[in-house]
C-alpha cells in the first residue's frame, strides 16, 4: 500500500473534526482508522451531548465558543440540510457557600471572555427556576446564551461526510501497535498485521489513546472511565421542568430533560470507580443510592421517579488534571496527540482539530493558543486543574 500523508488513530468525534480541519486546507491523502465504524461503542454516540461555557480554564471556554459559533453557522459551512438539534437551554451550576467564592471567580473568568453566563443568588434562583429547592444553596451559574445540548452523532457525521467528500479514508481496524524510525513514527500496526505508513500521525483514539501512546514507549495518563447515563420519567414534573437547563447540583448529580423524559448522573469518586468492560453492563446503585435522593432534595417533583433506560460511555480520562492534551509528543517528530478530555470533547472537538491542522501545516497555533494543552505538561509534571469537570 502506497504511503498516506496522514493517518489520524480514532474516527470519534476528535478524529473526524481533525480530518475535517485538515481536509479544508491541503490535498495531503489522509487516512482515518476506526475500530468501530458503527459507533456503537465509541464515547462521541454515547455521550449527553453537552455543549457550555462554564469552565475555569480559558482555553476550554475559547474552545466551546468556538464550537458554538459552528453551530450557528451549520448550514453555511455543511450545507443547507445540516442539523444538530442544538437545544440552546443553559447549564444550571449550583454551589453551597463552602465553594461559592470558586463559583465566582469562574464566572468572572468566563464573563471576561465574553461568555454569557450570570451569577445568581438564592432568590434570583427561585424567581428564575421556581422548581427549585433553594434552602442549601449560596449561588447558582447560568449560561444565558450558548450552552445546551446537540445530537452527538449527528455532529460527528458532519465532520465525517465532509471530510470523506474531500477525499479522507476511512479504514475499519484497529491500530495496535505503532513501528518506530529513530524519532520518527514509521508506520501504525493494523490488527490483521498490516502496516499503515505516513508522514505524519495523529493519536485521536480516545479513551484508548493512552494504551495506544505506551505502545510506542510515550507516556499519556488517559484511560477509559466508565460512566452512567440514566433516563427517567417524573409524572409529577411541572411543564416549567422540561425547558430547564442541564442542571449540576453541588453533590455533582447532574440532570436535563429529554424527549419528554429526563436524564441523569454523577461521576463516581476516585474510589467508585466502576470497571470497564461490556458498557451493556449497566449499575443502578448509584441512581438509587446517590442520584435519585439528590434530585429529589433538590427538585421535589423528583421525589416521584421511574427509571426506564440507562447506558454507558467512556471518557477519555486525563488522570494528570481532567484537560485536554493537545499537540506534538517532544518524542517523535511526526506524532500529535488530541485526547484527554475528559467528558467535554464533544462540544471541544472542532477547536481542537482546527489546532492540530494549523499545528501541522503552520508549525503553530493561529486561531486559539492551545500551547498550554502541550503533551510537555506530562513531561514536566506541570498539570492544569480544570474545576469544572461533570
Amino acid at each position: 500500500m502506497p504511503a498516506n500523508d496522514i493517518i489520524i488513530i480514532g474516527g470519534g468525534i476528535m478524529g473526524c473534526a481533525t480530518a475535517y480541519a485538515l481536509s479544508k486546507r491541503t490535498s495531503a491523502a489522509i487516512t482515518v482508522i476506526e475500530q468501530d465504524p458503527a459507533y456503537r461503542t465509541g464515547s462521541t454516540n454515547r455521550s449527553a451531548g453537552g455543549v457550555r461555557m462554564q469552565f475555569s480554564t480559558p482555553e476550554n471556554i475559547a474552545m466551546s465558543q468556538a464550537t458554538v459559533s459552528l453551530l450557528r453557522n451549520l448550514k453555511s459551512e455543511f450545507g443547507p440540510d445540516a442539523d444538530v438539534s442544538f437545544r440552546e437551554s443553559g447549564y444550571l451550576i449550583l454551589t453551597t457557600e463552602k465553594t461559592k467564592a470558586v463559583l465566582a471567580a469562574n464566572v468572572a473568568t468566563q464573563q471576561s471572555l465574553n461568555a454569557d453566563i450570570a451569577l445568581l443568588n438564592p432568590a434570583e434562583l427561585a424567581h428564575q427556576f421556581p422548581w427549585l429547592n433553594t434552602a442549601t444553596l449560596a449561588a447558582g451559574s447560568f449560561g444565558r446564551s450558548g450552552e445546551g445540548w446537540i445530537d452527538p452523532s449527528a455532529l460527528l457525521n458532519l465532520f465525517r461526510k465532509a471530510a470523506q467528500s474531500r477525499g479522507t479514508k476511512f479504514k475499519h481496524a484497529r491500530a495496535v501497535d505503532l513501528a518506530q524510525n529513530g524519532k520518527r513514527i514509521e508506520a501504525a500496526i493494523l490488527d490483521d498485521g498490516s502496516r499503515l505508513t505516513a508522514e505524519t500521525f495523529i493519536n485521536a483514539a480516545g479513551a484508548w489513546s493512552g494504551e495506544l501512546a505506551a505502545k510506542a514507549g510515550v507516556k499519556l495518563p488517559v484511560e477509559p472511565r466508565k460512566r452512567f447515563v440514566y433516563v427517567v420519567d417524573s409524572r409529577n414534573a411541572p411543564t416549567s421542568l422540561h425547558s430547564a437547563p442541564l442542571t449540576v447540583d453541588p453533590t455533582g448529580v447532574w440532570f436535563r430533560p429529554e424527549g419528554g423524559r429526563f436524564i441523569c448522573g454523577v461521576s463516581p469518586d476516585e474510589n467508585s470507580e466502576p470497571q470497564i468492560g461490556d458498557l451493556d453492563s449497566i449499575d443502578e446503585a448509584p441512581f438509587h443510592d446517590i442520584v435519585w435522593p439528590t434530585l429529589a432534595e433538590r427538585v421535589p417533583a423528583f421525589e416521584s421517579l421511574k427509571l426506564v433506560n440507562s447506558w454507558a460511555g467512556y471518557y477519555d480520562y486525563n488522570t494528570l488534571d481532567q484537560n485536554a492534551i493537545i499537540g506534538r509528543h517532544r518524542e517523535f517528530a511526526n506524532l500529535y496527540v488530541a485526547t484527554g478530555f475528559s467528558g467535554h470533547g464533544l462540544q471541544q472537538g472542532y477547536a481542537a482539530g482546527r489546532a492540530l491542522s494549523e499545528l501541522i501545516l503552520d508549525g503553530k497555533f493561529t486561531t486559539i493558543d492551545l500551547s498550554r494543552f502541550s503533551p510537555d505538561r506530562i513531561s514536566n509534571n506541570a498539570p492544569i486543574f480544570e474545576a469544572n469537570v461533570i
